[in-house]
């Protein structure tokens, strides 16, 4: 009986190992930093999508994950695990008074925002998920550019 005991443990444990490896190779990792932030006041608030029509998203409600990070030297970096195969986008917000939302004049947001795949945002370049997603199929580092209005 101590033997089939032995023989049946083996087995769970070669069987969740090869589970765990299985998993680790489906997912990947996201890098996701900024500099050149006009400050060091607040936080960066990262926001990872992966669905059409979710962005732009003022209050980072339609997100897949969200992640918030100090500013050092007018940078910030966070890491986002466990990611699936997919196509995602990024945004940022650098949440100079820490209140979690976009902080906005009469039109414009008057914080730093950003958005994977823009370097400048007017009227005419829009973020959208489309234009912003990238596919992710590889632990990947990406560099973000704020915006300030």
């Amino acid at each position: 009986m101590i033997k089939y005991s032995l023989i049946g443990g083996f087995f769970l444990i070669i069987l969740s190992s090869s589970s765990y490896s299985r998993q680790s190779e489906d997912t990947f990792s996201l890098t996701v930093r900024v500099e050149k932030l006009r400050n060091s006041a607040g936080t960066v608030k990262f926001g990872l999508y992966n669905r059409d029509g979710s962005i732009p998203d003022q209050s980072f409600k339609k997100c897949y994950r969200v992640m918030s990070a100090e500013i050092v030297n007018c940078k910030s970096t966070v890491t986002f695990y466990n990611i699936p195969k997919g196509k995602y986008a990024v945004t940022i917000l650098h949440d100079e008074n820490n209140n979690g939302k976009i902080d906005r004049g009469i039109i414009l947001p008057q914080e730093g925002i950003g958005f994977s795949n823009f370097k400048t945002i007017d009227l005419s370049n829009r973020p959208s998920f489309v234009k912003a997603s990238f596919d992710l199929k590889t632990d990947s580092d990406i560099l973000i550019q704020l915006v300030y209005m």
